[in-house]
């Protein structure tokens, strides 16, 4: 009698001959599986860094109390190239308004005042932080949670655009020591 031929489907030669078939292939899906999780953007230090030209770093959306509708984005800006770079708009879909903000000093206050753009120096670092330069979240559509990120679009006077992840933070108001004298 003539026994039927097994059809082979998928030859795994470079396994050990020890290994059964099912088991091999197994393996093999499972390693693949292992190498394309670990080396995709998934797993990278950092999805700020999707422009080559300008580098975002700690990059992080302060927290507010519930009913409060507004909030600042704050990040370092590191630029890479021989040109200065210009950031000059930015979106989000936390909220309804997104703007670029600094503080002045204003008949002694302190104010905050929309501005055209963010000004990285060629070769420079441009830190946006609290009493600074900003991003401002206007009428925020949803919670700002402490340790989830909030999807921000920055866009450059070239009309590039750079994707970034803002992690929520709760930030300390650090409150001025005033010395009592009797």
């Amino acid at each position: 009698m003539n026994k039927p031929h097994k059809q082979t489907i998928f030859s795994a030669s470079f396994l050990p001959d020890f290994l059964p078939g099912r088991l091999a292939v197994f393996l093999m899906g499972f390693f693949i599986g292992f190498v394309l999780i670990f080396s995709s953007d998934a797993f990278a230090e950092s999805s700020d860094n999707q422009n080559s030209s300008v580098q975002v770093s700690d990059s992080y959306v302060r927290t507010v109390p519930p009913g409060q509708k507004n909030t600042g984005v704050f990040m370092t800006l590191t630029n890479v190239t021989d040109s200065t770079k210009s950031i000059v708009n930015a979106k989000s879909s936390a909220a309804e308004i997104v703007e670029l903000h600094t503080h002045i000093n204003e008949d002694g206050m302190m104010r905050m005042r929309q501005i055209e753009k963010i000004d990285i120096p060629a070769k420079g670092m441009t830190i946006l932080k609290p009493g600074g330069l900003h991003v401002m979240l206007i009428g925020l559509k949803q919670e700002i949670v402490e340790g989830k990120p909030v999807g921000i679009t920055l866009e450059y006077e070239n009309g590039e655009t750079q994707e970034i992840q803002a992690i929520g933070k709760k930030l300390q108001m650090k409150m001025p020591k005033m010395g009592m004298k009797h």
